[in-house]
């Protein structure tokens, strides 16, 4: 017996929790019967998804066209998020092996997981940056959205300009607004077979390499979308009533306070040109504080904490938008 063998399971299911990697984890598995039994009990993981298959969409040639560009991208989101989740079938195999919920069913005991996806959803004009985190339970509880056109260096002169010049204004920004909700009910979709096999989690979260989007799901909505299946019944029902399939959970009627501020200057003498902050509510929902959401979504990041600080000084208006 080496020294390795001396060593009692709980110190190596917490070796194996740091290490958390999905793909390590199964190739250690290989490594001894011990290890075989042993890494099915890990409960920490990070899933690194490699590829998303992608659409062959022409969404590039949307951005002159708001309505195209909506169109367009919808259904782009559509086709990957359905052949990621339900691929074709194939003669040798039932379901594809890029399937987070296939991958993870040798984890028996999982409660905290990170699922990472190779790359956002959303294809913005240069230098436009875009970054959202959306809470879910069986349904949409809250979006924080923040977006500016570009940031310019302390010791270089902003071009001059007027908010108009900002993408065509209101419309665009309620146009990106969309997008996101669009794009977080797509990866909320994507997380329901995997809620609902794997029931003892307790947090949840799926994130772009490109740091795009971050969806949550924490242990209140785990237990809200996991019970008797609420999230598939309601999906399963809506779908029906539709007569076609989204690819993405309903977002419920939402109330979004937008605030705007065409160009401001942040500490060191960077510039950030058209900042926008959108925080996003379902209309039936409690009143949280705008500042709480913003800040515990974006207040890790020293620049963008500071932009969204500026922005909740700023005078807000009120949107509401219907259920789709």
């Amino acid at each position: 017996m080496d020294g390795f063998d001396r060593l009692p399971d709980s110190l190596i299911l917490q070796i194996f929790d740091s290490v958390s990697d999905v793909k390590t984890l199964i190739r250690c598995r290989a490594v001894s019967k011990r290890f075989n039994s042993l890494v099915p009990q890990t409960d920490s993981l990070l899933l690194t998804v490699d590829r998303v298959i992608s659409s062959d969409s022409d969404s590039d040639s949307a951005n002159d066209d708001v309505s195209h560009l909506l169109v367009t991208f919808l259904k782009s989101i559509l086709k990957s998020i359905h052949d990621l989740v339900s691929p074709r079938p194939d003669p040798t195999r039932a379901r594809s092996q890029n399937s987070p919920a296939q991958i993870l069913r040798s984890f028996h005991n999982v409660r905290n997981l990170s699922i990472e996806l190779p790359s956002g959803d959303l294809r913005l004009e240069k230098g436009t940056v875009l970054k959202w985190r959306a809470d879910f339970g069986k349904t949409l509880r809250s979006c924080v959205i923040l977006g500016f056109r570009s940031v310019v260096a302390g010791g270089e002169t902003p071009v001059p300009g007027d908010d108009a010049d900002f993408a065509g204004g209101l419309k665009v920004r309620v146009v990106w607004t969309i997008s996101a909700l669009i794009a977080a009910s797509a990866r909320h979709y994507l997380l329901k077979e995997v809620v609902r096999e794997q029931r003892g989690l307790e947090t949840l979260v799926l994130r772009d390499r490109e740091g795009e989007g971050v969806v949550v799901m924490e242990k209140e909505g785990l237990r809200e979308c996991g019970r008797e299946d609420t999230c598939d019944a309601e999906e399963e029902e809506e779908e029906e009533e539709e007569g076609w399939d989204r690819g993405r959970s309903r977002v419920p009627s939402v109330r979004m306070r937008m605030r705007h501020v065409p160009r401001m200057e942040l500490k060191g003498g960077v510039w950030v040109e058209g900042a926008t902050l959108v925080v996003v509510r379902p209309s039936l929902s409690g009143d949280v504080e705008d500042g709480d959401l913003a800040m515990g979504a974006f207040g890790g990041d020293v620049l963008y904490g500071e932009v969204v600080e500026a922005l909740l000084k700023a005078k807000s208006y009120l949107l509401e938008m219907n259920s789709f």
